[in-house]
């Protein structure tokens, strides 16, 4: 099960079967793939890469209770996210609405997409995250989204 945003755009070079959200969950199931990454970090929250080729890459994710990320975008990248253990919570700026992702969700995203991603719960979160296109992170400021007061 995933959503796909209206903006997610399939990069010409790779298989349109082999949708990121598809491959985020196939990493996810393949556990003894990324489980020697996995990190907690109580100070920041913990990214490591599983791996990248020309097309894409893929990351492990850590959340403890409280961890999240800016508002952002990821510039030009299409990609997916999947939600391996835990439950995180994605607020989606262009829509106004919030989400809570358990284990097995998964959430597509493409260019211009702004969202930011909390875990609001009282256990740690583990996530999958594909990215085509170098992986990037572009804090995005409220008055740039409308939400300054």
């Amino acid at each position: 099960m995933f959503a796909v945003p209206a903006n997610t755009i399939a990069h010409s070079s790779v298989p349109a079967t082999v949708h990121p959200a598809l491959i985020a969950r196939a990493v996810a199931a393949d556990r003894p793939r990324w489980a020697h990454l996995l990190r907690y970090d109580p100070d920041v929250r913990f990214a490591a890469l599983v791996s990248s080729d020309e097309h894409q890459e893929v990351w492990l994710m850590s959340w403890l209770p409280g961890q999240e990320t800016d508002r952002h975008d990821h510039g030009d990248a299409t990609g997916a996210f999947t939600i391996v253990s835990g439950t995180l919570t994605e607020h989606v700026l262009h829509r106004g609405t919030t989400l809570s992702l358990s284990a097995g969700q998964s959430r597509v995203f493409g260019p211009g997409y702004v969202h930011q991603v909390r875990n609001l719960g009282p256990d740690p979160a583990v996530s999958l995250h594909v990215y085509r296109a170098a992986r990037t992170m572009r804090t995005i400021e409220d008055r740039a989204v409308g939400l300054a007061g």
